[in-house]
């Protein structure tokens, strides 16, 4: 019965908190690792993408409650999230008209690209504050729990329980068919299979009569619509802040290039890798150990977390320098 008791805290404390996180990392993730291949540059201001085009849905959310609309047990986030998503799009496609353009006609290096991002970064930062504020905001509704932890210990008679949020769940099963939807457009499509080509070889796909600039807008959609979903999951899972979003950058960053940069499948094994290590190096582990019989004199807790991001960078530091290429060897699409 203590071997359940401790996969049971396993799985509450640990498994289900990484597995939603890990989603949310590996969609952010796939948006980087999307401009990366297609467009070729690291754009820093994915992270305050992500705030921004989250602020935008609060709002249409709030609407929507003023209106005594909602989803019932459901986050009524979830309505406001397709036109949340193009408002934001139309913002990342006149972004691109009056900063990125440039840069692809001159044919700049992607270090002044990255440099005019991280430009970009600032003035959106400033943007999503000027919308909304810089105060915490928690605008999840709807059911807070699947399964709550009365509801398992009576369904179980287990000492330890579980509980399994809405929010959670909903991170699971939306990133589960955003990928899969990801990977039928960029395989299946006319659209999706020019995108591809453009990224492994730009001048052949020029010559083949493929439309640039159709393909740089369907990069900018399709990333920012994945930073949305992100960003609006994560603030659902754990609450809105602006200045949040600005540090999630490191770790998306991080589970991008130690899947390997321009890997689709690299950013979502990335986005695991870093969730799970930072919630297992962070987590104490004494409740576990009491279960299995052991009688530790401390937490078992190998960093606080407040290093959470620092093991982010740790991870990236050591792949950078053992395989530079990233676990899947990232390339274009």
């Amino acid at each position: 019965m203590d071997i359940l008791n401790a996969l049971v805290a396993i799985l509450n404390f640990v498994v289900i908190p990484a597995a939603a996180y890990g989603a949310q990392l590996a969609l952010g993730a796939l948006g980087v690792t999307l401009i990366y291949g297609i467009l070729r540059f690291s754009n820093f201001a994915h992270g305050d993408t992500m705030a921004f085009g989250t602020a935008i849905v609060i709002l249409l959310t709030w609407g929507l409650q003023s209106l005594g609309v909602s989803l019932g047990p459901l986050p009524t986030a979830l309505l406001a999230l397709p036109l949340g998503i193009a408002l934001t799009a139309l913002l990342a496609l006149l972004t691109d008209r009056w900063v990125y353009r440039h840069y692809r006609q001159v044919r700049a290096a992607p270090i002044v690209v990255v440099m005019a991002s991280v430009g970009v970064m600032f003035v959106m930062n400033g943007l999503t504050r000027l919308v909304i504020g810089v105060d915490e905001i928690q605008f999840a509704d709807g059911a807070r729990f699947v399964i709550s932890v009365p509801q398992f210990k009576a369904m179980t008679g287990l000492t330890e329980g579980l509980a399994l949020r809405t929010t959670q769940a909903i991170t699971l099963a939306i990133a589960a068919l955003s990928v899969w939807a990801l990977f039928a457009f960029m395989n299946r499509t006319r659209a999706g299979k020019a995108m591809r080509a453009y990224a492994d070889n730009e001048d052949l796909a020029l010559l083949s009569g493929i439309d640039p600039d159709r393909v740089v807008r369907l990069t900018w959609i399709i990333a920012t619509g994945l930073a949305v979903l992100a960003g609006t999951l994560y603030g659902l899972d754990k609450s809105f802040k602006a200045f949040n979003y600005f540090q999630i950058l490191l770790p998306v960053f991080a589970a991008a290039i130690v899947g390997g940069l321009g890997s689709p499948l690299g950013a979502i094994a990335g986005g695991f890798l870093i969730a799970f290590s930072e919630v297992a190096l962070t987590y104490p582990w004494k409740k576990i150990a009491e279960y299995l019989g052991f009688e530790p004199a401390g937490l078992l807790q190998m960093l606080g977390t407040e290093y959470k991001l620092a093991i982010s960078f740790v991870i990236l530091i050591v792949v950078l320098l053992v395989r530079p290429t990233g676990l899947f060897r990232g390339k274009a699409y």
